[in-house]
């Protein structure tokens, strides 16, 4: 049994706050009595006082020492604390303009230390964030002052060839599906870089390169093992809590931790034909009509991402990623329509590994990136968007534009079928100013948001994954399955414990 959290006079949190300053820079270590005591000692910071936190409603409070101590007796993997030697890379995530300094990080190595965090977090009220990947963008990874429960050190894969399936812990990435699954000629959705976490893109829905021929990553979930707010191990399949399942495909991270995902697998040629083919800027309207009226009409097995950028020279590029994942022997076939659009100055498309390729843009997108975005779904390239989306791009903004596809399998599944509703998108477009070096962002940011400003009048809704949401913005995201969800949430978080997500407020 845990000691609850104790709050403390002012006076009483002033000489707590100094003594833990004063024992941190004196460099005093706490001694465990576990059989983790050395990996405790070097870990923890001295417990003698209290620990100050915050909870998820962003009230300060103390947690004693010996709660603090029976917390890390519990677990199998560390407790970090603010002063331990692995305390500032474990708070640091994939967007360097996310700053927050956790009062506690569990690093969970097994579904009993995710089971312990949770506990620990409701039973003091405390903000927790849940990091896998650490790709939030807006920070949801994260936060300042409460709990980071980090599945990064949580990450097998188990591929099973005969029947087909991957079991794939809470804390993977995407590239180690990719990597596990290739050599048995098998594959799932898995996004577009490969260290992004595997459970934060699933939850939101899960676009990538196949989509559009095996359908979102939610969409591959056999079942899902969850630790819920009240602290139980849960499986959620067709079969097993039935309305958790279906909340989990799109839903977010509203209802608990993953702790692991079976997946369906499908059997794919490991080499896919890929690559760019690119135009000057000049005839982005020819390439944007192009796959506003003919993207979504191409063979399932065809994906189309689209990027208008400007090089280091400054000269304007629009370039399509095409991946074919289908019969080489119809590869040319089916793409020379696209290349015969305008004038193509180059043209990158050839066999390439697609576990590969999965990672061809993880470096530019590596950790410590500064980035900003905002996105939302289109269902149609309408004459009115595509005019925007040029005079932008031939502007001076410091920003990129992106089109990520999606119909084909994605647009089969019925919008009240999962609890992502977005079903009927042509493409998630999205505005994007990302740089590695450090530098006053304020110009850039105001950059996105104009050019943004003239482009959300023609979408509809977000991909939770990547956008900053508020109450109204979320309900109207989800539409007719809101409500749903909320029963869902009122089921297995009436605290709203889980609530650094796109988030669903429970009633209850």
């Amino acid at each position: 049994m845990l000691i609850p959290t104790l709050l403390f006079s002012g006076a009483a949190i002033m000489r707590r706050r100094d003594f833990c300053r004063s024992a941190l820079a004196a460099g005093t270590l706490a001694t465990f009595p576990s059989a983790q005591a050395l990996a405790a000692a070097a870990n923890a910071m001295s417990v003698a006082g209290s620990v100050r936190a915050v909870t998820g409603a962003g009230a300060e409070v103390d947690i004693e020492a010996g709660a603090v101590r029976e917390l890390q007796d519990s677990l199998r993997g560390p407790l970090l604390m603010p002063g331990n030697a692995a305390y500032e890379d474990a708070r640091k995530v994939w967007n360097a303009m996310i700053d927050k300094h956790p009062a506690l990080i569990v690093q969970c190595e097994g579904a009993s230390d995710v089971a312990q965090a949770v506990s620990f977090a409701r039973e003091r009220n405390l903000l927790v964030a849940v990091r896998g990947g650490g790709h939030s963008i807006s920070g949801k990874s994260v936060c300042e002052g409460g709990m980071m429960i980090d599945m990064s050190q949580f990450n097998s894969v188990h591929v099973d060839p005969q029947a087909k399936t991957a079991r794939v812990d809470g804390g993977c990435l995407e590239g180690h599906i990719d990597r596990e699954s290739a050599p048995f000629g098998l594959v799932t959705t898995a996004g577009v870089v490969s260290h992004t976490g595997a459970a934060g893109l699933t939850l939101g829905g899960g676009f990538g390169r196949v989509c559009r021929h095996f359908g979102m990553a939610c969409d591959n979930i056999r079942h899902v093992d969850i630790v819920t707010a009240d602290g139980t191990l849960r499986r959620a399949s067709a079969n097993q809590n039935p309305d958790l399942y279906w909340a989990l495909k799109g839903g977010g991270g509203n209802f608990g931790v993953v702790v692991g995902f079976e997946f369906q697998l499908h059997e794919m040629d490991p080499t896919v034909i890929a690559g760019d083919i690119v135009w000057p800027g000049d005839q982005a309207r020819q390439v944007l009509e192009f796959y506003g009226e003919h993207g979504n009409r191409m063979p399932d097995e065809l994906n189309l991402n689209i990027a208008l950028v400007a090089t280091a020279e400054g000269e304007k590029r629009v370039s399509v990623e095409a991946v074919w994942c289908g019969d080489p022997a119809r590869a040319s076939e089916v793409l020379s329509p696209l290349r015969k659009v305008g004038q193509p100055i180059a043209d990158t498309v050839a066999p390439v590994a697609y576990a590969k390729f999965q990672t061809r843009h993880d470096n530019a997108n590596r950790h410590g990136i500064y980035s900003y975005m905002k996105s939302s779904f289109v269902n149609e390239l309408t004459p009115e968007l595509i005019d925007e989306v040029v005079a932008l791009h031939r502007g001076d903004g410091v920003y990129w534009m992106y089109f990520m596809q999606a119909g084909g399998a994605v647009s089969r599944i019925g919008p009240q079928e999962t609890a992502f509703p977005h079903r009927a998108a042509h493409s998630n477009m999205m505005v994007i100013s990302e740089t590695h070096e450090q530098k006053d962002r304020t110009a850039d940011i105001a950059a996105v948001r104009s050019a943004w400003a003239r482009l959300e009048p023609h979408t509809v809704g977000f991909y939770v994954n990547l956008m900053e949401a508020d109450d109204g913005r979320t309900r109207a995201n989800y539409g007719a399955n809101y409500e749903r969800l909320v029963k869902v949430k009122n089921r297995f978080d009436p605290g709203n414990l889980f609530r650094l997500n796109a988030n669903i407020k429970p009633t209850a």
